[in-house]
């Protein structure tokens, strides 16, 4: 019994790490302030601005300067709205479906990076929102 305590926590953990993407990505997590200064050097040339929230949050919560709207749950009906030549910068409201949204875009080919934290940790940092 205890063996299984401790098999199903280890499990439970791995998901997690998985699932915030700390694990088994191919796909780079950026602080927000790197990702500011990434938009700030960007002429659009190089780089499309993701927002994977909610419609609702959209309007509600701000949104990062030239952000594109996809969420996430549309996204893998929605591809054809992305540049593949652009790197993505993909974010949500705190990390955890921008990592989900992430490895959607690199198993089709895009190069996303993804904002550590989401728009909670850029919105924490004093960065611009509109």
């Amino acid at each position: 019994m205890d063996n299984m305590f401790w098999i199903l926590t280890a499990l439970m953990g791995i998901y997690f790490l998985y699932s915030k993407g700390y694990i088994l990505t191919n796909f780079e997590s950026v602080s927000a302030k790197t990702a500011y200064e990434m938009i700030e050097n960007d002429d659009e040339s190089n780089l499309t601005v993701l927002d994977v929230r909610t419609p609702e949050e959209f309007k509600t919560d701000g949104i990062i300067a030239g952000a594109k709207l996809i969420p996430v749950d549309e996204l893998n009906r929605n591809l054809d709205m992305l540049n593949k030549s652009k790197k993505v910068l993909v974010y949500c409201r705190s990390g955890s479906r921008s990592v989900y949204a992430s490895r959607i875009l690199e198993k089709n080919g895009f190069v996303p990076l993804n904002l550590s934290g989401g728009i909670n940790a850029w919105k924490s940092e004093k960065l611009p929102v509109q």
